[in-house]
């Protein structure tokens, strides 16, 4: 692709998100180098972006900085820039401190500042014009997540000749909860600009069908939410706008592959015998978010061990944290009452040597994360809301001996999908606690028989069966 290409009408497919699929780093020196993003949605759409003459629209993940269009292998990436105040209210505030936490059941209180919402608004319109700028004429555009819930109406303005596709990758809230919300009505006309707004679950798709009919006067041209093929559909003036549930899902043959590697088999070995080789490993892996429910299994695991009903030789528990909106008061005051937790119990159950808990606040690489799979007897993942969680289908993936057993919250997205999981309540402690000794204690027969069925599930649904299905719906074409 030449330099007079880039950034000028060229792209025929255009994926809009938050990040870039790599982030910009600056050294001690002020140098600046670019790394890739690893992750599920970089695997699934750069194929796509590479056969297609594509772009990436994203925020470079540096606030202040400008960065003109560059060229990689043929894809497009085209950086947003995003300066301090930006970052401040359009992302910490109106995305993570007010959508966030509304979207996730109103775990912890959302707050409704009005200039985090002009923001919101001016940021949304700078991607669409980023966006606008970019795609060829009659080219797919996908935008991605509650960042950016206003830029398919936007872009719709600026550039109607579009086929637009927008996904939300968290939860789709009760109405009850979105009503509160006092941009309501703009958010459900900022979605309703795309040919098709996509959910993980039917029941986020109902919610969006009623807002649209309460809060905009629309009326579903069909009754029933369907899956992948078959969305509810609104007419939106002369247009069909499509509605539908695709979960998402993983790059599961990658992580199968690397999970049957010998440098992951021999780290996971070493794993187990640097934690004096217990009888049973027990694993989180999150996110450091108050969702993610890391204080409740910390809670069970602590009565378990007082009870009697685990003893503190048998088991280790690694906690896996990874650090997240660190500036924010609330996710500060998290992780000093997790950690005050993890504290607890090693002062109370531990021996010289032999801490119970490993809690580590910090990034691993996924070869690494990978032989802490290997390595887990348990997985435990009890988030009090996720959209689809991606951790515990990422476990799955990597038991390739079917071993290990998943322990896993209702309310996340793929208990619906992981139903040889261990299902709990996460507010239910007595159930949690249940279900993790029932988990530690499993025969390896019953075991065996779980995970191969949680396994196929994996293997058949990944990330690149989700990609195609909402395209597919989208009428754009797969094959490529």
């Amino acid at each position: 692709m030449s330099e007079q290409e880039i950034g000028n009408g060229s792209a025929d497919f255009v994926v809009v998100a938050n990040r870039l699929p790599v982030d910009l780093e600056r050294g001690p020196d002020g140098s600046q180098r670019w790394t890739a993003s690893p992750g599920g949605l970089v695997s699934a759409l750069e194929p796509f972006l590479r056969s297609r003459k594509g772009a990436w629209v994203g925020w470079p993940g540096v606030p202040g900085v400008e960065v003109d269009p560059f060229s990689d292998e043929g894809m497009v990436l085209y950086p947003v820039t995003l300066t301090a105040e930006d970052v401040r209210d359009y992302y910490e505030g109106f995305s993570n401190a007010t959508l966030w936490p509304l979207y996730h059941d109103v775990v912890e209180r959302p707050v409704f500042d009005r200039g985090w919402w002009e923001s919101y608004v001016k940021v949304n319109r700078r991607f669409a014009e980023a966006a606008a700028q970019v795609a060829a004429g009659g080219a797919t555009v996908w935008v991605q997540d509650y960042q950016l819930q206003l830029v398919p109406s936007m872009l719709r303005e600026l550039r109607p000749d579009l086929r637009i596709g927008f996904f939300l990758h968290i939860p789709f809230p009760p109405v009850e909860l979105f009503m509160q919300l006092p941009w309501r009505a703009e958010i459900v006309r900022g979605l309703i600009g795309a040919d098709l707004v996509g959910f993980h679950r039917p029941g986020g798709a109902q919610n969006f069908l009623w807002l649209a009919r309460t809060l905009v006067g629309l009326e579903p041209s069909r009754g029933a939410v369907g899956v992948r093929s078959r969305p509810g559909m609104m007419q939106v003036g002369n247009r069909t706008v499509r509605v539908g549930a695709f979960p998402i899902s993983i790059d599961s043959a990658g992580l199968d592959s690397l999970a049957r590697s010998k440098q992951v088999g021999e780290r996971a070995a070493e794993l187990r015998r640097d934690l004096g080789n217990p009888r049973t490993v027990l694993l989180g892996v999150d996110r450091l978010d108050y969702t993610k429910g890391i204080d409740l299994r910390l809670q069970a695991l602590h009565e378990l061990l007082h009870e009697g009903r685990v003893k503190p030789e048998d088991v280790t528990f690694i906690q896996l944290a990874t650090p997240s909106r660190e500036r924010v008061e609330h996710y500060q005051r998290m992780r000093s009452d997790i950690e005050q937790m993890v504290g607890r119990i090693n002062g109370e159950f531990s021996r010289v040597g032999h801490p119970v808990v490993h809690y580590l606040h910090q990034s691993v690489s996924r070869t690494e994360l990978a032989a802490f799979y290997s390595a887990a007897d348990v997985m435990v993942v009890t988030p009090l809301r996720d959209g689809m969680n991606l951790v515990c289908k990422e476990y799955v993936a990597c038991r390739h001996d079917l071993g290990g057993a998943l322990v896993l919250s209702e309310f996340a997205g793929a208990a619906a999908e992981l139903t040889s999981a261990f299902l709990v309540n996460p507010h239910d402690l007595d159930g949690v606690k249940n279900a993790l000794e029932a988990a530690i204690t499993l025969d390896p027969a019953e075991g065996r028989r779980r995970m191969r069925a949680l396994r196929r599930q994996v293997l058949t649904h990944d990330v690149d069966r989700w990609a195609r299905s909402f395209l597919e719906a989208l009428g754009t074409e797969t094959t490529s």
